[in-house]
């Protein structure tokens, strides 16, 4: 099974800024070794988790610790009001056919 490299970051917005937030978030260009990534917001658009797959562990710290990343984080700060991420490798699992 091929092994995935991902990042969540989960973040609380304050309430009203989902629009602003969403413009902030989007990286631009795409970063260098992002395979794919996703976006979940909760009901209540207050709550929003990002699930992004790299090439490799190097490749997703050569983002974080970019300027680009740290630019992006700085458009992002006015709307968060809490953050927590971490960095996880894991496979797909095997669900059966019905």
């Amino acid at each position: 099974m091929e092994e995935h490299f991902v990042w969540v970051t989960t973040r609380r917005i304050r309430p009203g800024t989902l629009e602003d937030f969403e413009k902030a978030w989007r990286p631009e260009p795409a970063p260098q070794g992002l395979r794919r990534a996703y976006a979940y917001w909760s009901e209540d658009g207050q709550e929003i988790t990002g699930v992004s797959f790299w090439d490799s562990q190097e490749a997703c710290d050569a983002w974080r610790s970019s300027e680009a990343e740290a630019q992006r984080r700085a458009a992002m700060t006015p709307y968060v009001a809490e953050e927590r991420e971490g960095f996880y490798r894991g496979r797909e699992l095997g669900v059966p056919q019905r």
